[in-house]
């Protein structure tokens, strides 16, 4: 599996006509020292809706935050290797979240019986795209294991990503920013 995703980012020069602005590879990636092999890009962030369309620096050369920003959006690549039993260790469940600047979305700590120790849950809409592999979506009651073309729309939904495979997944996650309401607990 490639390492981080080419991204070729367009714009208007001075005429106004389409240009490609920019081409590179992701730089900006957060990793986590429980699980080394697990990898995610981040291609591109706004920071609210509707976006203004211009010729703005790339907003990714920052450090990595988990979150999309309140009223905007995110794009991102992840690598996701195969589960391990450490995985499951809890003493390093709280490691894994903060070490991707996550933890105030666990919610292991929160529920007795969790199907999944990386449970998790978002105040986002999640779409989850499936480029490469399988990967098994757990929540609350239920699962489905998605594979490539697959797309998840995750509602701010208490869920967790297990790759029960011998191979690493490559899946696009796009998050926008959202307000929970009275049904989910908002």
């Amino acid at each position: 599996m490639e390492g981080a995703p080419r991204r070729i980012v367009t714009g208007h020069n001075s005429e106004g006509r389409a240009v490609i602005s920019w081409e590179d590879r992701c730089v900006t990636c957060v990793t986590s020292p429980v699980q080394p092999e697990l990898r995610s890009w981040e291609i591109w962030r706004t920071p609210q809706l509707p976006v203004e369309i211009g010729n703005e620096p790339d907003p990714t050369a920052r450090p990595f935050e988990f979150d999309p920003s309140p009223g905007g959006a995110v794009i991102r690549m992840a690598v996701i290797p195969p589960d391990t039993p450490d995985l499951y260790d809890p003493a390093k469940i709280t490691e894994y979240f903060e070490s991707i600047g996550a933890a105030h979305h666990t919610t292991t700590t929160e529920h007795q019986a969790q199907p999944h120790p990386h449970m998790h849950r978002t105040g986002t809409v999640d779409f989850g795209i499936v480029i490469e592999g399988h990967l098994t979506l757990i929540l609350d009651e239920g699962e489905v294991t998605v594979g490539p073309g697959d797309v998840v729309v995750q509602r701010g939904t208490n869920h967790a990503w297990s790759n029960r495979t011998d191979q690493a997944v490559r899946i696009a996650f796009v998050l926008l920013d959202g307000r929970f309401g009275p049904e989910s607990g908002g």
